[in-house]
C-alpha cells in the first residue's frame, strides 16, 4: 500500500492505438502534490520496437 502522498498510476502507450498495435502499459507511481497533471514520459514500446511517448490513464 503506497503511503503518504503517492499513488499508483498507470502509463499507456499514445502511438500504437494509431498503427494498429496493441497498446504498451508501465505501471508506476507520483507524488500527487508535486505533481497535479499528467504524467507523460518516453518509455520503450515492444510491439512498435521503439520509445514512444505514454501518458498517464489511471
Amino acid at each position: 500500500m503506497a503511503k503518504g502522498n503517492r499513488v499508483g498510476i498507470t502509463l499507456q502507450c499514445t502511438e500504437a492505438a494509431k498503427e494498429g498495435k496493441p497498446p504498451s502499459r508501465y505501471v508506476t507511481t507520483k507524488n500527487k502534490t508535486k505533481t497535479t497533471d499528467k504524467l507523460e514520459l518516453m518509455k520503450y514500446n515492444k510491439f512498435l520496437r521503439r520509445h514512444t511517448l505514454h501518458r498517464e490513464v489511471k
